[in-house]
């Protein structure tokens, strides 16, 4: 089941880059960490750094992906943001976003993308 669970995020992940790249982000990095804090992507388009979180669910048993970003998970995406930006401190703003991916039995991909997310 781990397993299952780590192929269907990393097949987000993928899925989410390409995704973001249509809507014109520069990819500047996947899976970065800093401590025991992980950021899925980071991206920028406008002079603007997104820091975006992808959740991805082959189902819906239990909601929709984006209905399982918990506060912690919040907190843990903020706290790895300042450390992002205290070592990249040209960047001025910064937008946290969600993307959220269903991936249904025949059906297309379903994309939901939350822009500016409000911490």
């Amino acid at each position: 089941m781990s397993y299952q669970h780590h192929d269907t995020g990393k097949k987000g992940e993928d899925m989410a880059v390409t995704y973001l790249q249509q809507l014109n982000f520069t990819i500047l990095h996947r899976n970065w960490r800093h401590a025991r804090y992980e950021i899925d992507v980071i991206a920028a388009r406008d002079n603007i750094l997104h820091i975006i979180e992808v959740k991805t669910r082959t189902n819906l048993l239990f909601g929709h992906p984006e209905e399982s970003i918990s506060k912690k998970k919040i907190n843990y995406m903020l706290k790895c943001a300042r450390a992002y930006m205290y070592l990249n401190p040209q960047w001025r703003e910064v937008q946290y976003n969600i993307l959220s991916i269903t991936l249904l039995p025949n059906q297309p991909p379903d994309y939901f993308f939350i822009e500016d997310v409000y911490l």
